[in-house]
């Protein structure tokens, strides 16, 4: 079985929300499970597989800024900050600091609940410390 993990993370890295998929699902299905619940931010920082003009465009009524990149597949370029995309590597330390957790990082539970539960558990030892 395979699963896609989504995040929100706040400025710090530090995991807010967490969104499981199929692993062939798209990630427009995260992003739109995500939006619901996210906390008031200035800006959205997410990689080119949220790139999509309805999540922009929500996001924006949100009073929310997105720095996405746009897809290679694009028609026209889309543009975004590239200073405060180089954050973004905060959102990888996080899943990389979720992996130090041998349960997580090697799938161990085969059961999706089970498994985010104790991706969330992770999550929130990684939050206090």
């Amino acid at each position: 079985m395979n699963t896609k993990l989504h995040a929100a993370t706040d400025a710090l890295g530090r995991p807010i929300r967490f969104f499981m998929t199929a692993g062939q699902v798209s990630d427009y299905t995260g992003a739109r499970a995500l939006l619901s619940n996210l906390p008031t931010a200035d800006w959205l920082l997410g990689d080119r597989g949220y790139d999509a003009d309805w999540f922009r465009e929500a996001l924006v009524d949100k009073k929310i800024t997105p720095c996405i990149p746009g897809r290679k597949s694009r028609e026209k370029p889309v543009k975004y900050d590239k200073r405060r995309y180089r954050k973004r590597n905060r959102i990888e330390i996080m899943f990389g600091r979720l992996k130090d957790w041998r349960r997580v990082a090697t799938r161990y539970d085969r059961s999706p609940n089970v498994f985010l539960s104790a991706t969330a558990l992770a999550a929130t030892v990684i939050f206090w410390l």
